[in-house]
């Protein structure tokens, strides 16, 4: 097989118009992107540390050890837990809740009290001492439990002496949508599950009866081994370029990380011949859906030091997902890309990103690193990297199940990770 050149890094990308430009290489066309995106997918759900999450790491390293680095696994711990029988009930009424790590559980009998609603800023009309709080979110892509309209609630819901709580994630799908978490401890005081806006309309009537509910969130849990993979090439120029993405998830994250897997992995593939001036290092990491904990231990542990770093790569979540129609006929699939990502770069970078991502969804009006970023890219930015750009984005089944091979287009990943080669060369030059 011919090794990719640094002519052929930039193929593609530079001959035609952006969004067509991945017609003219074979090496990061719609089949060559098709296929790995097939193979993350077909590794099911990757929650960090389970059977799904490991044979996808593995899958990564060999393929960075295919590709002339030496690969090292960075062994991570990350919470676990296998929910059994975790519902609510009130009267004949009864839904399947999902549980809120690092989850505390409730008893196996659960917990009984009357239901009260807590909207989004805290206020209630009722006592919530011994009560079952139901946390009606505002209608939005929600991705973590750390923010305001999250986290306020439920705080002031146990501070007013709730046994458990009840959050519902109102969002496009109607179902429920997982929320990342802290994960060195729990972040609540009691009990917390996450239930899905379809089944919700019962117990919110119920809560406006103040009925008695019963809320069970038992199950086994603790805390696995996952682990993250780095490939390096170090020359000893002490000049490196390094390129992150996550691997892990609640779901199978068709949509949320298949995009960035792919073109992680066609950047590893292309750059040992493409960049021969530089160190490389390809970084992979578990634990993302813990608050970027596996992202944390790589920064400490085995990322380049930032002074020794000429530019940083990141492809977070949202790569080039599906755009939907939602309304009446609910959610029907579009050709296009859902334009809810965001392209982050140092400022010396933005007239170049403006140009070369012209024409991609959401991606053609990057933002200066200085004014906002997020997930992963946030702690690499606040580490002191000097030179970096990122993206990150919450598609319709963002956290949700269904993030399967329906939320993601081959030629939309191939047409962004295009823009994303060609940023890479510009930034190393």
């Amino acid at each position: 097989m011919t090794k990719p050149t640094r002519r052929g890094f930039l193929a593609g990308a530079t001959a035609l118009p952006i969004a067509t430009a991945v017609h003219v290489d074979a090496a990061t066309a719609p089949n060559a992107i098709a296929a790995d995106l097939s193979t993350y997918i077909g590794f099911g759900n990757k929650q960090s540390g389970g059977a799904g999450d490991t044979a996808c790491g593995h899958w990564l390293a060999t393929e960075l050890d295919r590709a002339g680095f030496a690969v090292e696994r960075l062994p991570i711990s990350v919470p676990w837990f296998e929910g059994e029988g975790c519902e609510i009930v009130a009267g004949e009424r009864r839904a399947p809740l999902h549980p809120q790590p690092i989850v505390t559980p409730t008893p196996n009998g659960g917990v009984s009290g009357p239901l009260v609603r807590v909207d989004a800023h805290g206020q209630t009309d009722a006592p919530l001492a011994g009560a079952i709080a139901i946390v009606d979110l505002p209608y939005g892509r929600w991705s973590s439990a750390l923010p305001k309209p999250v986290r306020a609630p439920v705080d002031a819901a146990f501070a007013g002496g709730a046994k458990a709580a009840v959050i519902i994630t109102n969002g496009p799908t109607g179902q429920v949508i997982a929320l990342n978490a802290d994960g060195r401890a729990p972040m609540f005081a009691g009990p917390v599950g996450l239930l899905a806006p379809a089944e919700a309309a019962p117990f919110l009537a119920a809560a406006m009866r103040r009925e008695p509910a019963r809320v069970t969130l038992a199950g086994r849990g603790g805390r696995r081994a996952a682990f993250n993979v780095i490939g390096r090439l170090d020359r000893g120029k002490r000049r490196w370029l390094v390129v992150s993405t996550p691997r892990s998830g609640w779901t199978v994250c068709g949509g949320e990380r298949g995009g960035g897997v792919a073109a992680w992995l066609d950047l590893a593939r292309r750059a040992p011949a493409a960049f021969p001036d530089h160190d490389i290092a390809f970084l992979c990491n578990s634990g993302h859906e813990y608050e970027n904990l596996g992202a944390e231990e790589s920064l400490k542990a085995v990322a380049p030091k930032p002074a020794e770093t000429h530019f940083w790569l990141h492809l977070g979540a949202n790569l080039a997902a599906r755009d939907w129609h939602e309304g009446l006929f609910g959610l029907a699939p579009l050709p296009g890309t859902d334009s809810q990502r965001y392209l982050v770069v140092s400022p010396p970078l933005l007239p170049a990103a403006r140009r070369l991502f012209a024409g991609l969804a959401g991606l053609e009006a990057p933002y200066a690193s200085d004014r906002i970023s997020a997930g992963e890219l946030t702690a690499i930015i606040k580490a002191g990297y000097p030179s970096v750009a990122g993206l990150f984005g919450v598609h319709r089944f963002h956290h949700v199940e269904g993030d399967d091979a329906r939320c993601v287009d081959a030629a939309a990943v191939a047409a962004t990770t295009a823009a994303f080669r060609q940023l890479l060369v510009t930034a190393a030059a």
